[in-house]
């Protein structure tokens, strides 16, 4: 009787994790928090969505130096990561309320074709207990957390894109 309620145990723990349509390693979720475009607008990240693609969310600040170094050197690759994976970045400031007017500016001078925009209040920061700028990290097509790191060392571009390949091909 032991054997059969173990065994019957086993048979339903596989039988639950062949009905699973998501990764079993996902971390977590995006916060739901309200941001601004650089048009004043707001933007929840709800709305963070790429279809059945992995998107990509970094914290940079315009006094960051190694925020720009990121950023600049993901921009010298990111058609070639939308052409070939179809990533999507979101690249959120957390320059607050005295320096947040820099910020478009900013932007249009470096000519990066990601969505910016603007945590004045720094709510996401706060919700994904990030403490240290430059933060990127990657969500999959469900919204969850899949990697992060802080810092930036030149060539982490690299490793990002190897990133997103394996959670593309794993998908």
């Amino acid at each position: 009787m032991k054997k059969l309620f173990i065994l019957m145990i086993c048979l339903a723990s596989c039988l639950s994790s062949f009905s699973q349509d998501k990764p079993a390693a996902a971390g977590p979720r995006i916060p739901s928090v309200e941001l601004k475009t650089l048009q004043g607008d707001v933007m929840t990240t709800k709305e963070f969505y790429n279809g059945d693609r992995p998107f990509i969310v970094s914290l940079w600040a315009t006094w960051c130096k190694p925020c720009i170094e990121e950023l600049e050197a993901i921009s010298l690759v990111y058609e070639e990561w939308v052409e070939e994976l179809g990533v999507k970045l979101y690249a959120v400031s957390i320059d607050d309320s005295r320096s947040a007017s820099k910020v478009a500016p900013f932007v249009r001078a470096k000519g990066w074709d990601y969505v910016v925009l603007q945590d004045v209040n720094s709510d996401l920061k706060r919700a994904l207990n990030v403490v240290d700028v430059p933060f990127l990290c990657i969500y999959n097509q469900y919204g969850e957390m899949v990697w992060s790191h802080t810092s930036y060392a030149t060539g982490g571009e690299e490793e990002v894109y190897e990133v997103l390949k394996s959670l593309i091909k794993s998908e």
